[in-house]
C-alpha cells in the first residue's frame, strides 16, 4: 500500500487495475498513487505498457477491471500520442480542429499558440507535408489550446533532431510554468533527468518502482530498474 499520498498536492490513485488486449494482460496495477503536481517521466522497456498507462490516465481507454480516482476536479487532460494523423489541410486548419470540441477557443488564441510553438510561418503549409518536429509542435499546440491541467506526452521527441528536441523540451517546461502538470514517456534517460521531477518505472505491465528522479538514478531499488538503467546507459 502506498504511503506517499500526502506528499502530492494532486494525485491519481489506481486500484486493482487490469487492462487486457487480445486476452493478454497489458497492465496489472494492484495499487499505486501517481503524482499529478509536477513533471513525471514514465520509463521502461519497449512493450512495458507505458503508452497504455497514458491512455488509461487520459480516459481514452477504460480498464477491464479496477478503478481510477483523481484528487482534483475538474480533470482536464490532454494526450499527445507518438503518431498523430493529419488531415490534408493547412497547418492552421489542423491546429484549429480543437474548436470542434471547444467552440470558445478564439482565432486569436490559435494564432498566439501557433506563435508560441513556432509554427506561425507555416500556417498555410499543408500539415501532412510538415516535418516530424513540426508535426509534434502542431500536436503540442492543440494540447495547449485545450487548456489542460494535466498533459500526457508519448515519446514527445522520438526521431527529432537535437535542435527540435530542445524546442519541444522548452514547450514542456512552459506547460509546467503555466500551471499544467506533465506525465511523459521517454527512452532518453538524459532527457528524463533534464525535465522530470519524478520517475514511474514500468516493466511487463507492472509499476515496479517510482520516486524522485535523483534517488532513482543513483540508487534504484529493484533488480528490474537496475537492469533497465544498465542496458539503456550502455546504448546512450
Amino acid at each position: 500500500m502506498d504511503n506517499q499520498v500526502e506528499q502530492f498536492a494532486k494525485f491519481i490513485e489506481l486500484k486493482e487495475i487490469i487492462v487486457k488486449s487480445n486476452g493478454r494482460v497489458i497492465l496489472n496495477i494492484p495499487h499505486t498513487v501517481i503524482p499529478a503536481d509536477r513533471i513525471s517521466a514514465c520509463i521502461g522497456p519497449n512493450g512495458a505498457g507505458k503508452t497504455t498507462l497514458l491512455k488509461l490516465l487520459d480516459g481514452l481507454i477504460t480498464p477491464d477491471s479496477g478503478s481510477i480516482a483523481y484528487s482534483f476536479t475538474p480533470v482536464r487532460s490532454a494526450l499527445v500520442l507518438h503518431h498523430t494523423p493529419m488531415i490534408k489541410a493547412s497547418t492552421k486548419i489542423n491546429i484549429s480542429m480543437v474548436r470542434d470540441a471547444d467552440a470558445t477557443i478564439t482565432p486569436d488564441e490559435i494564432l498566439a499558440v501557433m506563435m508560441q510553438v513556432g509554427l506561425s510561418d507555416l500556417a498555410n503549409s499543408p500539415a501532412h507535408k510538415l516535418s516530424a518536429g513540426e508535426r509534434q509542435k502542431l500536436c503540442l499546440g492543440r494540447a495547449i489550446l485545450q487548456k489542460p491541467n494535466l498533459v500526457m506526452l508519448d515519446e514527445p521527441t522520438a526521431n527529432l533532431d537535437p535542435n527540435t528536441t530542445e524546442q519541444v523540451e522548452e514547450i514542456i517546461r512552459q506547460f509546467k510554468r503555466q500551471g499544467t502538470d506533465v506525465i511523459f514517456t521517454s527512452h532518453q534517460l538524459a532527457q528524463v533527468q533534464r525535465l522530470a521531477d519524478y520517475i514511474i518505472f514500468i516493466d511487463q505491465g507492472e509499476i515496479k518502482e517510482k520516486g524522485p528522479v535523483g534517488p532513482f538514478f543513483s540508487n534504484p531499488q529493484t533488480q528490474a530498474a537496475k537492469r533497465y538503467l544498465h542496458q539503456e546507459l550502455l546504448t546512450d
